[in-house]
């Protein structure tokens, strides 16, 4: 369970933050991820992927791929920062776990 500090006037505290993933929460598949600056904070946009079924090879390839938003994030710099600190950290373990396996 992680900390949050808080600040309540000149009172800091730090309290402990109890996770909740909803039962219905849907966790989509992003193949593609958009990423803009929007004023002062990111907008971070995930994308699947809507690749044609195409069984006859000799069909050209499709001229375009659909890829549709599956959500968008809106993140602070600063927190941006954390969370990219966390993706490598988790990225390294996973890499090093393939290595030792």
């Amino acid at each position: 369970m992680a900390n949050k500090k808080t600040d309540i006037g000149e009172l800091k505290v730090t309290v402990p933050i109890e996770w909740y993933v909803p039962e219905g929460v849907m966790t989509p598949f992003a193949s593609n991820i958009v990423v803009q600056l929007v004023e002062d904070v990111f907008k971070i946009s995930f994308f699947e992927s809507k690749i044609p079924i195409q069984l006859d090879a000799t069909q050209p390839p499709p001229s375009k791929i659909r890829a549709d938003c599956v959500t968008s994030v809106i993140i602070t710099p600063n927190k941006l920062s954390q969370f990219i600190g966390v993706l490598q950290e988790q990225l390294d373990k996973y890499k090093s776990k393939k290595q030792a396996g």
